[in-house]
């Protein structure tokens, strides 16, 4: 058993050894285990660094490198609950409730890559990949989380306000809300321009609501917005969705459905933007995945394939390492790649 124990131990040093290798010939490296992890394998930042300091490590972690939190699981769940956005989600008179996507999970990773973005920028301004400054970028899920919250943190600390739960308004803002057609649809118009508020109130045949001086600008709007959304949904219970669509985009109101995806299928906005290609699968049929976005104008990006099955490639990056076929059957035995 302390045999095989230590030729087991030595497969393990073995993979953390090509590891090592990749990490140090990488541009990136990108990690999100529990902070420690890496560092018990002897591939942490700093183990790294000593031996390459231009690497930049992206770790994203629940709660970050630090604090008396770092060593708990953390989830996206866990992170929007933390960072506060669920507290705000969903209607005043109800528990808080999921966005309906793993939001905090996109937003840290949105983090990550703003952040791998200035490192790379910092280490070509210091020398440049082989000479330049790396350093650790240090994401924590619920951070990222709290670094979209808007004005929460302010409105708190001069007013004491705490921001809750307001359903399909927005918060000090008149009009913008959901409202609920005819035919049962839902759309959200958002009137709050002082301009617009005007059009929109033209629109729905509520012109003494359009010349109304106290309605004239937000701050009188916010303290009459019961009487302002009653207005509006009136207006849109009479109709089917496409007609208040037509009239209020005819009047020029900011104004949209809400969309499903099978609406962004057949809609001409997304299709003239080609935001939803089609790429080929290997039985012969195809897949419809989300285009790339930002638009670049001189590098447009796009998705050349969908990615490799898991390992795919573990044999050719491993033969470009120096490995010939017997050491790569022994790493891929013992479990070690």
């Amino acid at each position: 058993m302390v045999e095989r124990a230590g030729a087991q131990q030595a497969l393990d040093h073995e993979g953390q050894a090509v590891a090592r290798r990749l990490a140090l010939q990488a541009d990136l490296v990108v990690e999100n285990y529990r902070p420690g992890v890496l560092e018990k394998w002897g591939l942490g930042y700093e183990q790294l660094a000593a031996d390459n300091p231009a690497t930049i490590m992206v770790r994203l972690s629940g709660y970050g490198q630090t604090g008396p939190m770092r060593d708990r699981p953390g989830f996206g769940a866990i992170a929007e609950s933390m960072g506060g956005i669920r507290f705000v989600s969903g209607h005043p008179d109800r528990p808080p409730v999921r966005i309906g996507i793993s939001i905090g999970d996109s937003i840290a990773a949105l983090h990550g890559v703003a952040g791998a973005l200035m490192a790379l920028r910092h280490r070509d301004a210091t020398g440049g990949r082989g000479r330049g400054q790396g350093q650790l970028v240090d994401v924590a899920l619920y951070e990222a989380v709290f670094n979209m919250m808007e004005s929460t943190v302010p409105e708190f600390d001069r007013y004491g306000v705490v921001r809750s739960r307001t359903g399909g308004a927005l918060p000090g803002i008149v009009p913008s809300n959901t409202y609920t057609c005819g035919d049962g649809a839902a759309l959200v118009v958002a009137g709050n321009g002082d301009a617009i508020f005007k059009r929109l109130m033209t629109a729905i045949g509520r012109r003494d609501l359009a010349e109304d001086p106290q309605l004239a600008r937000n701050d009188g709007r916010v303290g009459r917005a019961d009487e302002i959304d009653a207005a509006i949904q009136q207006w849109c219970g009479q109709r089917p969705i496409d007609d208040a669509l037509s009239l209020l985009a005819a009047a020029d109101v900011p104004v949209s459905r809400i969309y499903s995806v099978a609406d962004m299928f057949a809609d001409p906005q997304f299709a003239a933007r080609g935001m939803i290609e089609r790429q080929p699968l290997g039985d012969g049929s195809t897949l419809a995945v989300p285009a790339v976005v930002p638009k670049l104008g001189a590098t447009p990006g796009g998705t050349r394939w969908l990615g490799p099955k898991l390992g795919e490639h573990t044999d050719e990056v491993l033969r470009e390492l120096g490995y010939d076929a017997a050491s790569i059957a022994k790493l891929r035995e013992g479990g070690a790649v």
